[in-house]
């Protein structure tokens, strides 16, 4: 009797895993969780017995430090590392390790693998990351909050294709795929954007040095090795040295992401051949010990060999994109928006985003109207541009309201929005950064709950209109 209990904890047990792996497939779940974690992480923020335990964990130091007795040697690493620095500097390198993979993907063989394929999306992600910036530069020049115009130029990839995925036949496939391929290049362009305007102070020595080590993993590369751990342990160098040298560590995973090869140790010629010899030998040791049960002592020896030889006709590059990307969608973005969006609301002005102060600005006016204005309008004025000098072609079945509908999911920010804000100010108070930082991440989190219902409604709409004109 005692077997029937435990039988059905079991047969529940693999429901719940069944039901887990569907869910994990889905297109939204991703969003889903994120946005669990965000409302999550408000509650701890400001609810009165989590509050200063949420914000404490945040900002516990942890350092590996080494002292002398007498005191001549002090040396810590890593230097001021907190729990949230941990999280943005060595968390996101994984994050953006994933993001580096799938550009390079779509650039050698998928949506921006050819001229005409990419050069309308990539114009469009250009429109849309200039005029979010221009209107938050309007509204912010000459105040503290300037220095946070690069917040509203991203685009969360995971959100716009769930809502997209939501939305089914609504939106033609081409518009799926331009939205897609153009949320990938305005990736590539934030990632830029934080190297570049969101670095610190730069060390050139330890700058030099990194260069050199990413040199030697190029010439790795060149000469053929295909080897994963030989490009995983000068990536763990190269974080080190850009930690150090003022260039933002979150580089480092899209350098080596790069750097990491699309091409297999086993062609396709090389793996038939191998398998048929492994395969041959499975039947020969099947043979040998017929009544032992499956597999014998020898099976195991071949199939582990075809194992091992199907892993190694799998490019390096894609073995790590799909290993990755459920830890980086289920595990390290859901961290990252519990130590992020925890915003505390100490002042209600927050959700005013439309109010603006002379010294401080209206970072939350930029950030907002760069999102649900900057972005769609940056995005559709550019690619009309792109058509109408023949630089582009207008994808399939797709009309200009509808193009302009799916623009309004670009302004959905979220991860790299927030990451952005975290960067973007440096007053000499520090309350009034924090005070900054936190009305831009209300405002990125309003506007991207903003352009997402707008781009939805938009979507329903025309795609209603063009039914019933059919």
């Amino acid at each position: 009797m005692s077997l029937i209990p435990i039988y059905w904890w079991n047969k529940e047990v693999h429901s719940f895993r069944i039901s887990q792996q569907k869910f994990s497939k889905q297109p939204w779940a991703n969003g889903v969780v994120l946005m669990v974690c965000v409302l999550v992480a408000m509650l701890l923020a400001n609810l009165p017995f989590t509050k200063e335990a949420y914000h404490s964990f945040l900002h516990t130091q942890f350092t590996v430090q080494l002292k002398s007795p007498g005191g001549s040697v002090d040396w810590s690493f890593p230097r001021n590392m907190t729990i949230e620095k941990f999280i943005n500097d060595f968390l996101m390198v994984i994050f953006f390790f994933t993001v580096g993979l799938e550009i390079k993907r779509e650039v050698v063989c998928g949506e921006l693998s050819s001229f005409k394929k990419a050069i309308l999306p990539i114009i469009a992600a250009f429109g849309g990351v200039l005029v979010p910036a221009l209107v938050f530069t309007i509204v912010n020049h000459g105040t503290l909050a300037a220095s946070g115009w690069g917040i509203p130029t991203a685009t969360d990839i995971a959100f716009a294709i769930g809502i997209l995925s939501v939305l089914g036949d609504r939106v033609p496939v081409s518009l799926k795929v331009f939205l897609t391929a153009l949320a990938i290049a305005d990736d590539l362009i934030a990632i830029l954007v934080v190297a570049l305007f969101y670095g610190g102070k730069i060390n050139f020595l330890l700058l030099g040095i990194a260069l050199l080590v990413i040199l030697f993993v190029a010439l790795m590369k060149r000469l053929g090795e295909k080897r994963t751990a030989f490009y995983i342990i000068p990536a763990i160098l190269v974080w080190f040295l850009f930690y150090y040298s003022g260039i933002h560590a979150t580089m480092t995973g899209v350098v080596i992401a790069f750097l990491i090869p699309m091409e297999a140790r086993y062609n396709k010629a090389k793996f038939h051949r191998r398998h048929k010899i492994l395969y041959d030998g499975l039947v020969e040791a099947e043979k040998l010990d017929e009544g032992a049960a499956f597999p014998n002592g020898p099976e195991r020896h071949y199939l582990r060999r075809l194992s091992g030889l199907s892993k190694r006709s799998i490019p390096p590059s894609y073995r790590l994109e799909h290993l990755l990307n459920p830890w980086v969608n289920f595990l390290i973005m859901p961290i990252f928006a519990l130590a992020n969006a925890g915003v505390e609301i100490s002042d209600p002005s927050y959700f005013n985003v439309l109010s603006f102060d002379p010294v401080l600005g209206g970072v939350g006016m930029g950030v907002f109207l760069g999102l649900l204005l900057g972005k769609p309008v940056g995005i559709t004025l550019a690619s009309w541009i792109a058509i109408k000098l023949k630089i582009g072609e207008m994808p399939s079945k797709a009309s200009w309201p509808m193009l302009f509908a799916v623009a309004c999911l670009g302004g959905i920010g979220f991860t790299m929005s927030i990451f952005v804000d975290t960067l973007s100010f440096s007053a000499a108070d520090p309350a009034v950064t924090q005070h900054l930082r936190d009305a831009g991440k209300i405002a990125v989190l309003l506007g991207s709950l903003c352009a997402g219902t707008l781009g939805s409604l938009l979507i329903s709409l025309v795609a209603r209109l063009g039914k019933n004109k059919a």
